[in-house]
């Protein structure tokens, strides 16, 4: 409802149930919604299995091979509140090559034929979502964005041909490419631990509950001291957070210079999914957030207090 009353310009619909709400909303409110409807082309992205969406087996989209979108465009184009603009889909994120790009076009857009030959529907624009991948660590190596940005245009360009289809209006929804790299999570390291001949621990005053995707992805990442950054590399820790999950390990056997109470630990590529997946997991405030630009910092987001966390209880 709110999105109605804010004017958003076009709504992802991504059931039926969605589709009947969105037209007797629109109807209340007078007016004749924009919408694209999402499709399940049952594409395997080849990422983590949290993060994979466009498969069959999914909670997201409508499913193509199950007769279902078909119901849903006829049902979108029945709908006077709503006017179907096109169709969406998004595979998972991070997709770490452009092919399951390339393989999803070509089955959205066999779709799409099939829809005008059967229903007169024409296909005005066509989302391809997101996924897009950023590196996290020095191993990382993905393709630039311009060779994805080539993959989608060419196959578009030679299927619609193929086809004789119009060409739609392409919209893409980037999302961690454009600013996981511009984000870098800091920690201040307090008690240092060593369990002899296994392992080193610097355990430091934030941790999953600020950053979850190690614990929950798996998710890897590099990490720097700060305030040593020109010193050596001497010893292999890993980086503990504070939390009471003995998963609780933001970066795993890392080389680092020595560590001492009081340091400041960077970790780069934080720009993405750590400050909207945070909580307050074990009651700890969210740290603040500080843009910076050219040398010069201002405080965006202040740190949490403990009265914030406490300030909607009613007990």
């Amino acid at each position: 409802a709110q999105a109605l009353d804010w004017g958003i310009g076009r709504i992802v619909v991504d059931s039926m149930y969605e589709l009947k709400l969105l037209d007797t909303l629109a109807r209340e409110r007078g007016i004749r919604q924009d919408i694209l409807l999402r499709l399940t082309p049952n594409v395997d992205p080849h990422t983590h299995e949290f993060t994979t969406t466009g498969v069959l087996d999914s909670k997201f989209g409508i499913p193509l091979s199950t007769g279902q979108a078909e119901e849903a465009v006829i049902e979108a184009i029945r709908l006077r509140s709503i006017n179907l603009l096109g169709l969406h889909f998004h595979l998972g994120s991070p997709i770490p090559e452009p092919a399951p790009y390339e393989a999803a076009i070509k089955v959205v857009l066999d779709f799409a034929k099939d829809m005008k030959h059967k229903h007169d529907f024409d296909m005005v624009e066509l989302s391809v979502g997101g996924g897009f991948p950023t590196p996290y660590t020095l191993q990382d190596h993905y393709a630039p964005i311009a060779v994805y940005a080539v993959t989608i245009i060419t196959t578009m360009t030679n299927v619609l041909m193929k086809l004789s289809l119009l060409p739609p209006r392409l919209t893409i929804e980037p999302g961690r490419a454009i600013v996981n790299q511009a984000g870098v999570a800091l920690y201040t390291v307090g008690a240092l631990k060593e369990i002899p001949g296994v392992r080193k621990f610097v355990c430091v005053d934030g941790g999953m509950s600020d950053n979850i995707r190690p614990p929950l992805y798996g998710a890897n990442y590099e990490a720097l001291v700060a305030n040593k950054a020109q010193e050596p590399d001497v010893h292999t820790v890993s980086i503990a957070g504070k939390l009471c999950e003995s998963g609780d390990i933001l970066v795993r056997d890392i080389q680092l210079p020595r560590v001492a109470s009081g340091d400041v630990i960077a970790i780069p590529a934080c720009g993405a999914y750590c400050v909207p997946m945070a909580s307050n997991y074990n009651a700890i405030p969210r740290p603040a957030i500080v843009f910076v630009n050219h040398g010069n910092s201002r405080v965006v987001r202040r740190r949490e207090t403990y009265e914030d966390l406490y300030g909607l209880d009613a007990i």
